[in-house]
């Protein structure tokens, strides 16, 4: 068999994973709480790989190292803001959203735990925010359909159009099926594909340059300062990319896992004064 019939035998097998997985997660699923947030049972490991992988995705696999390549190490300023942020997310932000939208008469959502927690009977605040929602995620998932279109485009020879539908159909199907649940699991598996090529590329890539070694000085050939996390950087550009963190704590598609947490892992004085607090 020649490569491209390799090619078209994983991806076959990727897309049908993602679809029995979306079949599994119907099965699990009862409610409207189930089909929204997993019930509110998400493991730790799961929101934390499904955060992961459905904001570090093509950007983290080429839009950054794009940038390094061009720029030089100036441009990991945005990896230490992104680290930062999402650890900042995940400790201030994550275990008073999980307690907070549960007794803000069960949020499910962010826009209805706006309207619950800041007790707007207007509906303005709902209203608003899922337009924003509604607007920028369209643009959001937009491009990762025309990525999809571009990915079967190139590699399998398909149309544009073709494979743009194969990519819609399928993750239209286990999010419809599957809700919630299932969009976090084929998360996790995605998530888990990416860090393999994220340990494994520049694994391959260090023995064929001679490891560090060899790459520092393939590097200090083409450009001395690519090696200086500084050089060719501006006060204002570094805060600039540090300031890339920032964009966590107000992220949907990230603060819902918050939301679907199997618990806030709070000490309990602390998880009591939140709950007190929401009465």
């Amino acid at each position: 068999m020649t490569d491209q019939t390799y090619k078209l035998i994983a991806m076959a097998i990727y897309m049908l994973a993602m679809l029995a997985i979306g079949w599994w997660a119907y099965r699990r699923t009862n409610d409207l709480d189930d089909y929204m947030l997993a019930g509110r049972d998400l493991k730790p490991g799961v929101a934390a790989l499904s955060a992961g992988a459905s904001d570090m995705s093509g950007w983290l696999l080429m839009g950054l190292p794009g940038a390094i390549y061009v720029s030089g190490l100036v441009e990991g300023w945005i990896a230490v803001g992104l680290t930062a942020g999402a650890w900042l997310n995940w400790k201030f932000v994550a275990p008073r959203l999980r307690s907070y939208t549960l007794v803000s008469n069960n949020s499910i959502t962010v826009p209805s735990f706006l309207e619950n927690r800041l007790k707007d009977r207007s509906r303005v605040l709902r209203v608003v925010s899922g337009v924003i929602i509604l607007v920028f995620f369209t643009f959001y998932v937009s491009s990762g359909m025309v990525a999809g279109g571009v990915f079967f485009e190139s590699s399998f020879g398909s149309t544009y159009l073709a494979g743009m539908l194969i990519v819609a159909g399928v993750t239209i199907a286990y999010t419809l099926f599957g809700g919630f649940l299932a969009a976090s699991y084929t998360d996790v598996v995605q998530g888990l594909m990416m860090l393999g090529a994220l340990i494994l590329v520049p694994l391959v890539g260090l023995g064929q340059v001679g490891g560090f070694g060899g790459m520092a000085d393939s590097l200090r050939e083409i450009n001395p300062d690519m090696l200086d996390p500084i050089a060719g950087g501006t006060a204002v550009g570094i805060i600039s990319a540090l300031a890339w963190g920032l964009g966590y704590f107000g992220q949907p598609h990230i603060i819902v896992r918050f939301m679907a947490l199997r618990s806030p892992r709070m000490p309990w004085p602390a998880a009591g004064s939140a709950w007190a607090g929401c009465s």
